[in-house]
């Protein structure tokens, strides 16, 4: 990865704070399918690796060692393998070769203004006419739905049965007339979330995955295939790593803060802290047998990744104190190499820590994963 990654590549995914930019994904993922990497956990059969979860882990720590870009989730690592598991041979062969390429951008409309944790709740409908679906409703936080060809929703087909058993899981090309797309700033300057407006938005009949109703079923499916991701191991080893690497640059009274007891206490506490979350997800990568649900565990992993997230750009923060509070836009000559005024390792520090504020909030609040905890694992 190392020999292979363009060094402007690398260098902006070292920044971060921003959604990465489309090209990159792209170019990156081009030379990862090259190599036979573009989706090593999927079935052979489908161009993928068929590796194991401990092999999978091993490939990911060295893509984040190497600032590789780990992007392109919504359709590589959430709906490839809901189309594998229960979609049409037609879908198949459709979809997948252009995710392995990067040719296709995905995003997902699951999120809605009134149903964001609680998907059971949600009101974007789709009615059959004739050979295709109407979709009327909204989605919100959309990630990269303005530089997406395609989306899959959730809908609600059947408002007559239980909430669960009413939902679809439609495909959408983001350009059909009727989907209009409103971008909202986050807290960091970022521009990769969006609100969708689905107005009489028209889709063929076959854009359905799998049988009508069953949608709540196959987003549980996407959710159980990716449980571990959802303790951001991978980023949070990273960024603990930068953490590290900013102190051993920043001094005080011309020491060290990573030499400093105080900061080093800090760092301590968040390693040891991380080392755990990490030993957790290797005991379930490995396949440990657990007494507790497995949706408890998916909520357990959530909680502490999300609140890591925020811990180790929270020691960023701290050990660049009032210079993190600069502004860097774009990526010009001082993020791409800094100087000796602004290092090369300050820009991003504040828009990741920024943009973390929401980790315990997106993908399921870390409220209700407490909830979730507690009735499944504790029976309360």
């Amino acid at each position: 990865m190392r020999a292979n990654i363009p060094a402007d590549l690398a260098r902006r995914s070292y920044v971060g704070g921003h959604p990465p930019l489309k090209t990159d994904v792209q170019k990156w993922q081009g030379i990862l399918h090259k190599q036979g990497w573009g989706a090593p956990h999927w079935p052979v059969e489908y161009g993928g690796m068929g590796w194991d979860p401990i092999r999978l882990h091993i490939y990911m720590e060295e893509l984040y060692n190497a600032d590789g870009l780990d992007y392109g989730w919504q359709g590589l690592n959430m709906v490839a393998p809901v189309i594998i598991a229960f979609g049409s041979a037609a879908q198949k062969q459709r979809f997948l070769p252009r995710m392995l390429s990067g040719d296709d951008f995905w995003c997902q409309g699951f999120s809605e203004p009134n149903a964001g944790s609680d998907l059971a709740n949600l009101r974007t409908r789709a009615e059959l006419d004739g050979d295709e679906w109407v979709i009327n409703g909204q989605k919100i936080w959309t990630s990269d739905a303005r530089e997406s060809n395609w989306g899959f929703f959730l809908v609600r087909t059947d408002p007559n049965v239980k909430p669960q058993k009413g939902i679809s899981f439609l495909l959408a090309p983001m350009d059909t007339p009727g989907i209009t797309i409103r971008p909202i700033e986050s807290i960091e300057g970022g521009m990769g979330l969006n609100e969708v407006f689905l107005e009489n938005v028209r889709v063929p009949r076959d854009n359905l995955v799998g049988e009508a109703g069953m949608g709540w079923t196959y987003a549980k499916y996407l959710l159980e295939k990716e449980r571990t991701a959802s303790a951001f191991l991978y980023f949070n080893k990273r960024e603990l790593a930068k953490a590290k690497e900013i102190a051993s640059r920043e001094t005080i009274d011309g020491i060290s803060l990573l030499e400093a007891p105080e900061f080093a206490r800090k760092v301590a506490r968040v390693e040891a802290d991380l080392n755990a979350l990490e030993w957790s997800v290797l005991r379930i990568l490995y396949g440990e047998r657990t007494v507790q649900n497995n949706d408890a565990v998916v909520s357990a992993l959530k909680i502490g990744g999300s609140e890591m997230q925020q811990r180790v750009t929270a020691l960023q923060l701290d050990a660049l104190g009032a210079r993190a509070l600069r502004e860097y836009h774009g990526t010009g000559p001082e993020v791409m190499a800094g100087n000796a005024n602004w290092p090369a390792h300050i820009p991003g520090v504040a828009a990741r820590y920024l943009f973390s504020r929401a980790s315990t909030i997106y993908g399921g609040t870390r409220e209700v994963q407490k909830n979730i905890i507690a009735k499944l694992a504790f029976g309360l």
